[in-house]
């Protein structure tokens, strides 16, 4: 979101003047009188009173009257405008209405770019700045990707009780706006903020981000997670072995941890039926990883499909460009040429290292190959002569 700043020519207690005599005219209880106390209470005063100026349908000039205001705080020293910035933050978060809480977000974000890169309240108006996104689904005018959100706060790094905060903030937010992929990266980073020590507190945020993982219809790779301190003090629970079935199990084994445990899935808020679905897909790059050439008779055994649905289901695999592959239907087969790991370890390692060497050795015999072909014909042409 690209906001230009805001200058008005005027001193700081002429605008606070101005404002205070726009909201009076609001009907907002102020007096038209600047504050004896100085510009710090003008401001307090002001932002006591500043949702008068809320109203639908009015959106460009409040957002005008609420950018005038940063205009002033912006230039108070921070050690004397911490309170002010906080109280303003939270009438802004309130707002009502999608246009007004857009106005809103759009104000906060100048505020936020205004402010230096090292000043820790950069944090709390960010804070809020996702809680509006939040309430008018704009998450995605304000945040781009975890990287991005590092490089924010790279000169004043937030504490890691804050970091867990903002990131649970964010998955909610993210979540509501249908960017389940994204959400479930910043899931992994909360659970990376934990350590040895602490880790065993993280019971709810590793439960939750094993739940998005699995429920994410573009997440397939979940053994990272299974690296995660807090995610190993869940072993031994219904979680941890419902998440290791879709590590590195079948569908059978799914359908088996269902039947038996059907009120836990649902309780997790998961979908039976899209569990079937991605269980299926990780079970076909299973079968795909040691069966170059895959029948449909076995597609349909392994999977438990219906004859009819085995080439509709191939087609939805290599769409997701998880396998690729070519279908021979009259064959009533499927010839895999690639496939991605659903679990990359020491056997995993080894495989690519031996593929490496293998191209490596096929590589030295070309060269030789050529420096022989070279030779042979400077020694023809050295004879022509």
């Amino acid at each position: 979101m690209q906001i230009p700043p805001v200058f008005i020519d005027v001193t700081l207690e002429d605008q606070a003047l101005e404002l205070r005599s726009y909201f009076k005219g609001l009907g907002a209880e102020i007096s038209e009188e600047k504050s004896p106390k100085g510009i710090e209470d003008d401001l307090h005063k002001i932002i006591g009173v500043c949702e008068a100026c809320f109203k639908e349908g009015n959106e460009s000039e409040v957002e005008m009257i609420l950018n005038d205001i940063v205009s002033i705080m912006v230039l108070i020293p921070l050690d004397r405008c911490e309170s002010i910035i906080m109280a303003f933050c939270e009438k802004l978060s309130k707002a009502p209405g999608q246009k007004l809480g857009i106005s809103c977000l759009r104000v906060l974000w100048l505020l936020f770019q205004s402010l230096d890169e090292s000043s820790p309240i950069r944090y709390n108006v960010y804070y809020h700045i996702l809680l509006i996104a939040k309430q008018t689904d704009q998450v995605r005018s304000v945040y781009e990707d975890i990287a991005h959100l590092k490089q924010l706060f790279n000169k004043c790094p937030p504490s890691n009780e804050q970091l867990q905060k903002l990131y649970r903030l964010l998955h909610e937010v993210l979540l509501k706006s249908n960017e389940s992929e994204q959400a479930a990266k910043v899931m992994i980073e909360l659970l990376k903020t934990y350590t040895d020590k602490n880790a065993s507190h993280a019971r709810e945020d590793a439960i939750r981000c094993i739940v998005s993982a699995m429920a994410d219809p573009k997440t397939f790779l979940l053994d990272p997670l299974l690296s995660l301190q807090p995610v190993k003090f869940l072993e031994g629970e219904l979680i941890h072995d419902l998440l290791n079935i879709f590590v590195s199990e079948n569908l059978t084994a799914y359908l088996k941890f269902y039947n038996e445990h059907k009120e836990f899935v649902t309780s997790q808020g998961l979908n039976h039926e899209q569990n079937l679905q991605k269980m299926r897909l990780l079970s076909f790059m299973q079968l795909a990883e040691s069966q170059p050439e895959l029948s449909f008779d076995l597609i349909e055994k392994e999977l438990q499909l219906k004859p009819e649905d085995v080439e509709g289901f191939i087609i939805e695999v290599l769409k997701t460009k998880l396998v690729r592959a070519r279908m021979n239907q009259s064959a009533k087969s499927v010839y895999v040429t690639s496939t991605m790991h659903r679990t990359f370890g020491r056997a995993q390692w080894q495989q690519l290292r031996d593929l490496l060497f293998s191209w490596k050795s096929n590589l030295s015999s070309i060269q030789e190959g050529m420096k022989h072909v070279t030779q042979t014909q400077l020694e023809l042409l050295s004879q022509s002569q």
